[in-house]
């Protein structure tokens, strides 16, 4: 009995002191320097982080996914529709932006807002879009989040703060935009 205690103890103590050695990422910080280059990009910074309201929608590749399931990732989230010529502008360079990023911890998030599956699937399937759709089908979601024109874009940092929102379309793949996703990634 006192054999089986000791060694309890002993997993009980090397736990904690793991722990105490595994990075942490609870109280990561995005930097100012993150901040100042998402200003120079023309993307809104918001004065304080905001925890987004958590939903679930429809993929359009399949499946369900949550919004927090994206924790740990900094997260564009982007609502559009196929008819909204500058929601269609942009979207090359968001696929750019993904492509070059998406490995290092960028999730993109296009919410596609009341039209049907078969519209977006088109849509996305002839222009060759990877990153991820979801279908806000009755157009809740975006009614949540305040959407009055599209395209709307939030950033949300590794936390899972919002910390920035574009109103209307921009160029994701200028040199000004990289370095500030590139300051953002490098946050923890």
């Amino acid at each position: 009995m006192i054999k089986k205690i000791k060694i309890a103890v002993t997993v009980l103590l090397l736990s904690a002191g793991f722990l105490i050695l595994m990075p942490q990422q609870v109280n990561a910080q995005v930097s100012d320097e993150a901040l100042r280059l998402l200003r120079i990009a023309r993307i809104q910074v918001f004065t304080q982080r905001t925890e987004p309201r958590d939903f679930t929608l429809q993929l359009l590749s399949g499946g369900n996914a949550a919004l927090s399931s994206y924790r740990g990732n900094v997260v564009i989230l982007n609502f559009w529709a196929t008819w909204c010529p500058p929601c269609r502008a942009e979207m090359p360079s968001m696929e750019t932006l993904y492509q070059r990023y998406r490995n290092q911890g960028l999730e993109i998030l296009a919410v596609d807002i009341r039209e049907t599956t078969n519209t977006v699937r088109q849509f996305i399937s002839t222009n060759g879009f990877s990153f991820p759709v979801l279908l806000d089908l009755d157009g809740r979601v975006s009614v949540n989040y305040g959407v009055e024109a599209i395209p709307t874009t939030y950033i949300i940092d590794r936390e899972g703060k919002m910390i920035g929102r574009i109103v209307g379309s921009i160029h994701w793949d200028t040199p000004e935009v990289f370095a500030a996703f590139e300051a953002l990634l490098r946050s923890r």
